[in-house]
């Protein structure tokens, strides 16, 4: 069933944004990143390294924080509105990145606060990329603090929370619905947090078997669960500085590829398909067939090019443009090969599936399939209103859209351009060349990682300005947050307006 949710405007009452009840949220919210630090710490002291410190006194100033938020707010009740929920969710993940970063800058893994900032946010908005030159070196505390932001973020820190931290009551369905991405949203159960576990246990179960599935292709345990962390999340932070390519296996290859699709569906279509007892449902949705057919033509096309071009074999060309075009089109970031040595056309295909990335609903990046579906079915009801201008066109996917709904698509896909072409454009203030800003802005929009130049998937980011560093970081999280709910945060009459709750 889907459930759609309108903002209603009404200029008979102006309400005051309740920051008491605001810092309250924050604050539980903040206990879950208290947890995830103790986790680390524990990790660290498994291995006997010295960055249990950076955890420790990360986690008593996280644990600091939240009972400080928690008893400045501790007058008023959980339960924001609409437009406190947009708050909370834009707030929380830029506290998130704040707290997060402690570990890298306390243990001087990242003695930059900008490059600290970057490669926290980076994780928790999935996007990947990251300025680090020697993975390799880091102690396993922060390698899987690195793997768990991602995996956190994700799903999403609100997801996270309610599923982990009861007591959000009825606020947590506007807080849940603020957070997620996607067109609409299909209530595929009346509790949200049932809702939000069922989502969660279809996470779990993704990343639990592409655990056991790695370590039975050779993968030592803690590499194989950071790499589920990441794949699931499809974010694309590795344990390796060479990413995927390190293990020089075509049977991880393919794994990690199989894994990176999956996690690239609604899983709200998972959760159905297993209800109705018809998994073959899962094919029949539009927006999946849209998004597999996009990926297998890409990838053959791509292939035959490796092979008529650069030399490769049929089965290794066709595993390393299927990795490729699955990697970039789910917004996952691995790598596998360089694909600055390809043909120079098939790095625009590559930009295309940046920016098409996967389904709404799952934890991929980009603009999403649906919409792309919608702008297409747009696209050709007018030519048909050209030919027959009395007609009644709509736009149907698995059924007829709702015209508001149909606006904010085209609305939501011209100012996903508009950002586009102005970070892009800022980039190139700072310095960075014209394909490498492109493809850095789109990567860092769509939450891929790996740009093209200077900045391809055999690179870090570290050579980028630190002005750049700081746009690719809000453009990051303005892509996870899918544009307007987090600039809604900052749109004036969010706080002092006329909205109804």
């Amino acid at each position: 069933m889907e459930c759609k949710y309108d903002v209603v405007f009404s200029h008979s009452s102006a309400v005051e944004t309740n920051c008491r009840m605001i810092a309250r949220t924050l604050g539980r919210l903040l206990l879950l990143e208290t947890l995830s630090m103790a986790v680390c710490c524990m990790v660290s002291l498994g291995y006997h390294e010295n960055d249990c410190r950076a955890f420790g006194i990360t986690l008593v100033v996280c644990s600091f924080a939240s009972t400080a938020l928690l008893v400045y707010g501790r007058t008023h009740e959980l339960g924001p509105n609409r437009r406190e929920s947009y708050i909370v969710v834009a707030f929380s993940w830029l506290l998130f990145t704040v707290f997060g970063m402690l570990p890298y800058l306390i243990g001087g893994y990242i003695p930059s606060v900008a490059d600290a900032f970057f490669e926290t946010l980076s994780g928790f908005t999935t996007t990947g990329a990251t300025i680090l030159n020697n993975i390799e070196r880091l102690p396993h505390g922060i390698l899987f603090w690195r793997s768990l932001t991602q995996w956190i973020g994700g799903l999403g820190i609100i997801c996270f929370t309610i599923v982990l931290l009861p007591g959000f009551g009825n606020s947590s369905q506007l807080l849940f619905l603020s957070e997620a991405t996607g067109v609409t949203h299909d209530k595929i159960h009346p509790q949200t947090r049932v809702m939000a576990r069922r989502i969660w246990m279809v996470y779990l179960l993704l990343t639990a078997v592409e655990t056991l599935l790695l370590i039975a292709g050779g993968m030592e345990p803690f590499d194989a669960i950071c790499h589920s962390f990441t794949t699931t999340a499809t974010g694309g932070f590795s344990t390796r500085q060479d990413s995927i390519a390190h293990w020089h296996s075509p049977y991880i290859e393919y794994i990690v590829s199989l894994f990176m699709l999956l996690s690239s569906v609604n899983f709200s279509i998972y959760i159905a398909a297993l209800h109705r007892r018809g998994g073959l449902q899962l094919f029949s949705h539009v927006e999946v067939k849209a998004f597999l057919t996009s990926v297998g033509v890409l990838t053959v096309v791509i292939a035959i090019a490796l092979v008529a071009r650069n030399g490769y074999g049929a089965e290794e060309a066709f595993r390393k443009s299927l990795f490729q075009v699955v990697t970039c089109h789910t917004s996952c970031g691995f790598a596998t090969d360089d694909y600055n040595l390809w043909p120079p056309f098939t790095w625009m295909l590559l930009v295309f599936a940046m920016l098409a990335g996967g389904c709404t609903g799952s934890t991929s990046g980009g603009i999403k399939c649906l919409r792309l579906v919608m702008i297409a079915r747009n696209i050709t009801n007018q030519f048909r209103q050209i030919l027959h201008p009395n007609a009644v066109l709509s736009v149907r996917t698995e059924k007829v859209i709702d015209s508001k709904v149909n606006t904010a698509v085209l609305v939501f896909f011209a100012a996903y351009l508009l950002l586009v072409f102005v970070g892009w454009t800022l980039l190139m203030v700072c310095g960075v060349g014209l394909t490498e800003a492109m493809s850095t802005v789109i990567s860092a929009m769509g939450n891929v990682g790996p740009g093209l130049g200077s900045f391809g998937p055999a690179f870090s980011w570290a050579a980028l300005p630190e002005a750049a560093k700081w746009i690719l970081s809000a453009l990051m999280l303005i892509g996870r947050l899918e544009i307007f709910g987090f600039l809604l945060a900052f749109y004036p009459p969010t706080w002092k307006g006329s909205w109804a709750s």
